[in-house]
């Protein structure tokens, strides 16, 4: 059964895409069989792997409205280990489609379930907003999020207003929602400011954010002009180190124990 993991947070920018798609291809690489669900609009995981957005006849939009089962818009990309569940322009249409729909806040949940046997993790990147897109990832989170957080100075204020949401989603949708963990992405060594917005989300979130923090880099920002993962575009780079000590947290804390 697969574990499934929504990336989260209202604030564009701050690395969701960018972590959904190197932890998910680092995890494929240690092994796991891997299912990435590109739940945003502008497409930018399905963009990152290499697919062109403007060719996607099913995908994450056909799967919430019930157009086709999700298992019918799965590509595979053997070369990676990963699988994706692709998303198009067309996904911005669901929002108003889906208000009229019964179980509307469960839709990628149940277009899910078919195939969590099929993977070991389901990685699910939402859009930078808390729409009702975003809220089909969290109810779907089975397992839990993962709140990508950029070393700067408006992220605490950002966290907060995500954890009334969640908070929110707990009462209403889903008691069981849990955070994963916490992402610290863009850290400059040599910037004070990274240094103390680390602390202060590791006050505010005790035990729950990841020892491995993501660098601001270079080679990360390339690697989806090419369609590439960082573990394939420039796999000795710090970005790449990152994520792979990114995803042997991941595995440790979920218990799966790798060969040695």
């Amino acid at each position: 059964m697969a574990r499934i993991y929504t990336m989260v947070n209202q604030k564009g920018g701050v690395g969701k895409t960018t972590t959904a798609i190197n932890l998910g291809a680092y995890l494929a690489k240690l092994g796991q069989r891997v299912l990435i669900v590109d739940l945003d609009p502008q497409a930018n995981a399905t963009s990152c792997l290499g697919v062109d957005k403007h060719t996607i006849k099913n995908g994450t939009y056909e799967a919430l409205l019930g157009i086709t089962q999700a298992s019918t818009g799965l590509l595979a990309n053997p070369g990676l280990g990963l699988t994706l569940l692709p998303s198009s322009p067309a996904l911005a249409g669901a929002e108003v489609e889906l208000v009229s729909q019964q179980s509307r806040d469960t839709r990628l949940k149940q277009a899910l379930e078919p195939l969590a046997d099929r993977y070991d993790y389901i990685m699910i990147d939402c859009p930078p907003s808390l729409s009702l897109l975003t809220v089909n990832g969290l109810v779907a989170a089975r397992d839990g999020v993962i709140i990508p957080v950029q070393c700067e100075y408006l992220a605490l204020e950002g966290v907060g207003q995500l954890m009334l949401t969640l908070q929110r989603i707990r009462q209403s949708l889903y008691p069981g929602l849990k955070v994963r963990g916490v992402v610290m992405t863009m850290f400059e060594s040599r910037a004070h400011l990274s240094s103390d917005v680390v602390g202060e989300i590791r006050k505010h979130f005790p035990d729950q954010v990841f020892e491995s923090i993501v660098p601001r880099s270079i080679r990360l920002a390339e690697a989806p002009s090419y369609g590439l993962p960082i573990s394939a575009y420039a796999p000795s780079s710090a970005g790449a180190l990152a994520y792979l000590a990114l995803a042997k947290e991941v595995l440790a804390g979920d218990g799966v124990v790798l060969p040695h």
